[in-house]
Order: structure tokens, then C-alpha cells, then sequence
């Protein structure tokens, strides 16, 4: 039987087919991510002990290290691999593959052997307390012993999306996640605990701990997935040790793209704590309905980013081929697909603000405040989409430094001085808009820089023309 092309989706389908083909596995990847990043602290919370489910909350900054070294490698090796194949470069992609896996690896165990030795100081430094120190402790451990599995498995699923084969790429995600909240009851809970209508007739009864070893377990059967895979011989990629290279431009290629999207992750994380400790001036209650409503706001970002992430790998290979006006349509495509997305959510979100708040808690002071926040979130969710498109296109191309800018600027740059200045001027509401106000903003400065971007490619490709027109010919 002949070897599959996984290639044929960036070059031989329709755009529209090929957009699907890539982006609509990615965009279920993210529904099952949210159910899974809410999985570990539904279970923890059946245990009744509020101190465990906060040491998975003072827990979560930390691992979000290890998602941002498997972004790293991930996102940037993701985004050289499809440069490549659209420049012909086949060989190089087996180096790059090989340096971002091994060097994920160690990555990985470098981080995880670091928190197994100063997870105390560490975790009392973040706002640990005498009662939930020891249970953040236990968590911490076993997520650092299994920092090789987790770095690895969000690797070499993106490396797998550059290559096109994006169905590969969810499969494994999803499995290992699936696992994690099979798992998470089994090992967090006893027998005869209660989960919603039924008894659990069995369970180790190991709390913290337990959500700790169900995400280990389900990031190493994401890995054993892959490895299958990468065995069968479905990949032009390479695991082989000797492939390994940082020459030839390798490292710098795929540490110049992945920063970008590592730093989104550390940055998200930290504009959530500071937006936090600027809502506690106003009471527990605004807390909490700001977690509410950027719980359900993050439905419609997920969704959009899944679409944005899908298409990186095609832009990537056209942008590698020079097909710019294939790039371009394929951008076009993605972003009226999202604005579409953003449309039809933020009309559904805005008709049942109040329900869709109810869902979530009740208690008639933070749904008042939720309808309130939940509004303002939405209010960019149109053209939001925009802007992930663009970031992923400019990741996509090999363009660090315009995909740095807007990820600093939507998390850091722009929306910290915003939520400062607001503050300041009108208060609780100027909190409640300081990220949609940072998001046109962001929206607005990545289609200029977009703008900029195409008018020297498409300069570059008159003096291309020129050039050949020139040459003697014979």
C-alpha cells in the first residue's frame, strides 16, 4: 500500500477544504481542552476539602511552565516544518523534529527536577498557605516527575499538525485527555464517594495527589499514541537521536516562533492574576464574576484560536512554496470564518447573558456582575478571531517579531497600562473594559502590521520577476 501524503491538504485541496481539513480537528482539540482544564478541579472539588482545591488553583501558574516549554518546541518547530516542506526542504525536517522533541525532553526534565527541589519556596512565594502547602506540594511532585511526558506530548502534537496531519495531531490530545478525566475520579476519589447522581464502587482516595498521577498517566498515553504513530512510519518526521541539530539555522528558526507562544501562555496566566488583585478592592463577589464570565467567554476564544492554529501549517507551506495569493485567500477564508464564529456567539451570549451566568453559579449579586462583565468580554468576540488568524499567519511565515508584539501587547504591553489607567479613571468599570479595550487595540495594530508584511512580499515578488526577465537567456 503507498505511503499517505499528509503534504496533499496544503497543496492539492480547495482552500475551503483544506482550512476544514486542518482547522476542524484543532478547533475539537480545544472544546476537549476545556472540559479537561476543568476536569481537575470538579473532582478535587467532590473531595469537600477546599484547601486540596486550592493547591490545584496556587498549582496551575507552575504547570503552565510546562505547557509553555511544550509550546516552544511545539508551536515553533510546528511552523519551521511547514516553512520547509513549501520550500522543498525536506531533509532539514528531520533535524528540526528531532531537536525540538529531544530538546523538549530535556527542557522538560530540567524545569520538573528544578520544582521537585524548591517546590516549597516556591509555592509559598505564590500565595501558599500553612494549611494548602503540603497538598500543592503533593501535586507539584508528581506533575514535575511527569514533566518529561507532558513537554513531550505537546511537542510532537504540533510538529505532527506541520506536517499535516492535524487528524493525528487531535487524535492523540484528545486520548490523553479523555484518560485524564476517566482517570481523575478513579484516583482523587474513594469507594462509595458521591460524583453528582451515583456512588464510585471504587477509588484509591489519593485527593491531590491523585489529580496529579490522572494527568501524568493521560499525557503518557498521549505519548505512547504518538510513538505508534512515528513507528508505523506515518511521518516524515525523525525521533532518531543522531538527527538532532541546533546548526543550520535550527534553533534559532524554532526559538524565534515559539517564544511568541510560549510567552502567551505565561503572560495569560499572569494578566489573570493581576486583574484578580485589582477586582479584590471590589469585594469577593467581583472575583468571582469575573472567573464566571471568562469561563464562558472562553468557549468562543478557543474556538476561534483552534481555527487560527489549524491554518498555521498552511500558511506556513505556502508561505515556504512563495504561493502568496493562496496564502492570502487561505487567510481571507480563516478570517471570515471567524468573524462568523464570533458573530454567532456573541449574538447567542448577549440574547441569554444572564442564563448562560445563571449556569455557572447562583447567586443573584454575582450574576448581576457577570451579565455586566460577560457583555464587555464579548463586545471584541466579532473581530477577535481577526487577530488570531494574523498572529498564527505571522508564526505560520517564520515572522517572530510581529507574533511577539501581539502577544505581549493583548496580555502585557497594552492591556496592563489599560487596566492601570482605567482603574484609575473610572474605576470597577474601566477593570470590567480593560481587555476588550486592549483588544481592538491589538485587533487595529495587527492587520496594519499585516498590511505592512504583504506590501514587501508583494514588492519582493516584482523584483523577483524583474530579476528573472533579466537574465541572458541560453
Amino acid at each position: 500500500m503507498a505511503k499517505k501524503d499528509n503534504t496533499l491538504v496544503f497543496s492539492s485541496y480547495s482552500i475551503p477544504k483544506a482550512v476544514a481539513a486542518l482547522a476542524l480537528p484543532s478547533m475539537l482539540g480545544m472544546l476537549i481542552n476545556i472540559v479537561y482544564n476543568l476536569a481537575d478541579t470538579f473532582f478535587v472539588g467532590q473531595t469537600g476539602n477546599a484547601n486540596q482545591v486550592s493547591a490545584v488553583s496556587l498549582s496551575m501558574p507552575l504547570f503552565l511552565l510546562f505547557i509553555a516549554l511544550g509550546n516552544l518546541f511545539g508551536v515553533g518547530g510546528c511552523a519551521f516544518v511547514s516553512r520547509s516542506l513549501g520550500e522543498g526542504n525536506r531533509d532539514i525536517i528531520k533535524s528540526i523534529s528531532a531537536f525540538c522533541i529531544y530538546g523538549g525532553i530535556a527542557a522538560g526534565v530540567l524545569l520538573g527536577g528544578a520544582f521537585l527541589i524548591f517546590r516549597e519556596p516556591l509555592l509559598y512565594l505564590i500565595g501558599a498557605s500553612d494549611d494548602s502547602i503540603g497538598f500543592a506540594c503533593d501535586y507539584l511532585k508528581w506533575v514535575s516527575l511527569g514533566s518529561p511526558f507532558i513537554v513531550t506530548g505537546i511537542t510532537v502534537g504540533n510538529l505532527i499538525r506541520g506536517e499535516g496531519a492535524a487528524k493525528a495531531s487531535v487524535t492523540g490530545m484528545i486520548i490523553g485527555q479523555l484518560a485524564n478525566i476517566v482517570l481523575d475520579p478513579i484516583f482523587i476519589l474513594g469507594r462509595g464517594d458521591r460524583i453528582l447522581f451515583f456512588h464510585l464502587p471504587f477509588g484509591f482516595d489519593m485527593g491531590v495527589a491523585g489529580a496529579a498521577i490522572a494527568t501524568v498517566l493521560g499525557n503518557i498515553i498521549s505519548v505512547a499514541y504518538f510513538l505508534v504513530y512515528f513507528l508505523r512510519g506515518k511521518s516524515i518526521l525523525s525521533i532518531t537521536p543522531r538527527r538532532f541539530s541546533v546548526k543550520n539555522g535550527i534553533a534559532r528558526g524554532v526559538i524565534s516562533v515559539g517564544m511568541p507562544a510560549a510567552l502567551n501562555n505565561l503572560l495569560m496566566s499572569l494578566s489573570n492574576i493581576v486583574i484578580n488583585m485589582f477586582l479584590s478592592h471590589y469585594g469577593d463577589t467581583a472575583v468571582a464574576a469575573m472567573g464566571v464570565a471568562m469561563k464562558a467567554n472562553m468557549l468562543v476564544v478557543m474556538l476561534q484560536l483552534g481555527l487560527a492554529q489549524g491554518i498555521q501549517p498552511l500558511i506556513g507551506y505556502c508561505y515556504g512554496a512563495k504561493n502568496y495569493t493562496r496564502m492570502k485567500k487561505s487567510m481571507r477564508f480563516g478570517i471570515l470564518c471567524n468573524i462568523i464564529i464570533g458573530a454567532t456567539m456573541t449574538a447567542v451570549y448577549i440574547f441569554f447573558r444572564r442564563q448562560v451566568i445563571s449556569m455557572f453559579i447562583d447567586n443573584a449579586e454575582v450574576v448581576d456582575y457577570g451579565v455586566k462583565m460577560l457583555t464587555a468580554l464579548m463586545s471584541s468576540g466579532v473581530f477577535l478571531g481577526t487577530m488570531f488568524i494574523i498572529n498564527f499567519s505571522f508564526q505560520g511565515m517564520g515572522k517572530g517579531m510581529q507574533s511577539l508584539l501581539l502577544a505581549i501587547g493583548r496580555q502585557g504591553l497594552i492591556f496592563l497600562p489599560l487596566l492601570f489607567i482605567m482603574d484609575r479613571l473610572i474605576g470597577l468599570e474601566g477593570i470590567i473594559w480593560a481587555q476588550p479595550a486592549a483588544d481592538y487595540v491589538c485587533i487595529v495594530m495587527s492587520i496594519i502590521m499585516l498590511y505592512v508584511v504583504i506590501k514587501k512580499l508583494e514588492k519582493q515578488t516584482i523584483g523577483d520577476a524583474e530579476n528573472a526577465t533579466q537574465k541572458p537567456q541560453g
